[in-house]
Formats: structure tokens, sequence, C-alpha cells
């Protein structure tokens, strides 16, 4: 055996003790994966992403963004836990549908902390192999990576019609992280893509983001919308994001291959605060501080406080109709900035327009829910 295959291997035991659930690696070269998210960019489909157009070298060539990288470590991080109970905020309207994971601590930072401990490992390991220097940097969502390509080139899984990545044994509710590194270890063969005819992603998308199997526009994106998106949202999406206040997860959700999807027992991910079951007019009335307070460690509070705002206004205005929303539209208004005030404008309109009957998002999520309670009776 020699020292770089038992290095390799030793990796793959070492991950089980940082909590992720698989490692494989690819080579650094990124064609045809940077071609394609170059023209994705250059059609302008990253919306308001500017950071998407930046250092297109680096994405291009690993190793200009850390030296002497020759292999691409990819890891796999499941985060959804035990009894997630999807169906509550998808079956009730006051609620505020908040995306799984963002439920509970910020992955960055917990990632970024189990792959500097695994390198650590990992350069103990080596300096016992007739001193082999490992020389590494870790990454989480957080540079120029191509990070679901070198998932899909290694075998991690393919990337799905909705461009996430998909596990056979796991479907996609998962995390990726990276780490390059200097050594020239056995790499790992790419896995059949098996999503085959189904179109059940492009189907169930709101908006309709999904524009054409692999593609998403990113400016038709629920999650872009209420996360990236600084801007006021579009008129023409408001009613279709329904009370979803930050992020989306129906592409997910109808995917068959989650019903494989495994529960990760850590309680990082279980949800804080009961973000899981909170009604939209409860977030709605907390103030800066109690948005910035409770928010601690989590992904959530990088939008900000007034984005925060838009979204509940938008979800609220979504809401089943009635006057108490109306007043506590109209109460909080005069705490936000011009942007978000006129989505406030635009929510007291829609609860006007229809406090006698209003059931329009319930009907459109029916469909969503009977599917999930199909595919994933365990998690429902």
């Amino acid at each position: 055996m020699t020292d770089l295959t038992h290095i390799k291997i030793s990796l793959l035991d070492a991950i089980t003790n940082e909590g992720f659930q698989q490692a494989r690696i690819s080579s650094t070269d990124t064609s045809p994966y940077f071609e394609y998210f170059s023209k994705w960019v250059s059609d302008g489909f990253n919306g308001e992403m500017d950071y998407l157009k930046r250092n297109q070298d680096l994405r291009e060539f690993p190793e200009k963004l850390h030296a002497n990288t020759c292999r691409v470590i990819s890891l796999r991080y499941d985060y959804l836990p035990e009894n997630p109970n999807f169906n509550q905020v998808l079956e009730n309207q006051d609620l505020a549908n908040i995306s799984r994971y963002a439920l509970g601590r910020d992955y960055h930072k917990l990632m970024r902390k189990k792959l500097s401990r695994l390198c650590k490992n990992l350069s103990d390991i080596c300096n016992d192999q007739n001193n082999t220097k490992l020389d590494y940097r870790v990454f989480v969502d957080s540079a120029p990576v191509l990070e679901t390509s070198f998932a899909e080139k290694s075998g991690l899984g393919w990337k799905g019609k909705h461009t996430l990545v998909i596990n056979k044994d796991a479907g996609s509710w998962f995390f990726l992280g990276e780490i390059f590194i200097n050594l020239p270890l056995a790499i790992d063969e790419p896995v059949e893509n098996l999503c085959k005819d189904c179109v059940a992603c492009l189907s169930i998308c709101p908006t309709q983001a999904i524009i054409a199997p692999y593609k998403v526009d990113a400016r038709r994106c629920i999650s872009y919308l209420t996360i990236e998106n600084k801007s006021a949202i579009p008129i023409e999406f408001r009613e279709m994001i329904g009370n979803r206040v930050y992020g989306c997860d129906d592409c997910q959700l109808v995917c068959p291959w989650n019903r494989y999807a495994s529960s990760n027992v850590n309680n990082d991910f279980k949800s804080k605060n009961n973000l899981d079951s909170s009604s939209l007019l409860s977030l709605l009335a907390w103030n800066e501080n109690t948005f910035l307070v409770s928010f601690e460690g989590s992904p959530i509070r990088r939008i900000g406080y007034q984005n925060w705002l838009r979204n509940l206004a938008v979800a609220i205005g979504n809401s089943p109709a009635s006057k108490t929303n109306i007043s506590a539209l109209m109460d909080k208004q005069s705490d936000t900035n011009e942007m978000v005030s006129e989505h406030f404008d635009w929510a007291i309109n829609l609860q006007s327009a229809h406090l006698i009957d209003d059931k329009r998002e319930h009907k459109r999520n029916s469909k969503l829910i009977r599917t999930i309670k199909k595919l994933m009776p365990n998690h429902v």
C-alpha cells in the first residue's frame, strides 16, 4: 500500500469523526463545468449576485485560488433532522415558511471548523508518512469555487435538474464543503445521472425559475428573491411567494430521491426559536434588536432587518385576509425604509381586497403536500 493510498483511506475513516457522511476526490480540471457557469453568468441569470462575475480565473483554475492545489476533496454533510414536519407551514398559511437549512445554526462556521479539524488530523497522518507535508485550504460556500461541479465530478452525486446535487442514497438535503490539497490522491469517478425523464422539480417551482433542465434563472427563484436580492421583490412574483419568508424548498420536497434522505441526529440543525412553527405576525412584531439577538449564529441574520420585514410583508399579504393582519402591517410600516414600505402598501391592499374569502396559497400548496406525504411519510 502506497503512502497516498493510506492517506486516502485515513481521510475516509476520519470524516465520520467530524460528522461528515461522505467524501470524494476529483482533479482540479473545471472543464466543461466552468464554460457552462460562465455562459450562465453572461446571460444574466445570476441577477444581482455580482460576486459571481468576479474572480472568474480563480473559479476556472483552483490552483490560482490556493497554490499547489492538485486535488479537490468534496464532502457531504446531511442537515435534515429527525421529524422535520414539513407539512405544518405548508398547511397553515399564517405561519412563516423558512427554508429547512436555515432553521438551525449557520452551516458556514460549523462546517469550516469541522473541515479545519479534519485537515489538522490529516496533516498529522501525512507527517507520519515519510514527512509528507499537507498544504490545504478549506471552503464552505464562501469563495469562488465551483462546489457543485466538483461534487458531481467526484461522484458525490449528480446535479439534478434543479441544479442541486443529488445522492442516490441520501437525496439532496445536505451541505457541501471542499478541501483543496497538494497531494495527488487517487481520483474518484462520477456517478450516473438518474434524473432520467423526471420533471417534478420543474413542474412544482412556484415561479417557474427552473427555465430548462439544469438551468435556473435566479431572478425568478424565491430563494434568491428573499435572500440574495437586496432590492424590491418584483410585483409579478409576490403572490407566488406565498408564506415563504426565507428561501424555498419546493424543488427538494418533490424530488423522488429524497425518499432516501438521511436524518442527522446532530442538534445543530434542529429548529431554533420555534422558527418551524412561528406565526408571521409574531415575527413581524420583533424590533431590530430582537431580530439581531434571535438570529445570532443563524444565516438569516445576514439579510438584515429591513429585508426581513420586506419578506414578512409579502407573506402576510398572501396569508388568509384579516383585519388583524392589516392593522399589524399598518402599525409596523413606520419602522420601514422607503423600499420596504412599498411592500407593506402592497400587502395591505391585497389583504383588503381579499377580506371575504382567501384560499389562494392553500390551494397551490395542496399538490405539494400530497406529494411529500407520499414521498417522505416519515418526515411529515
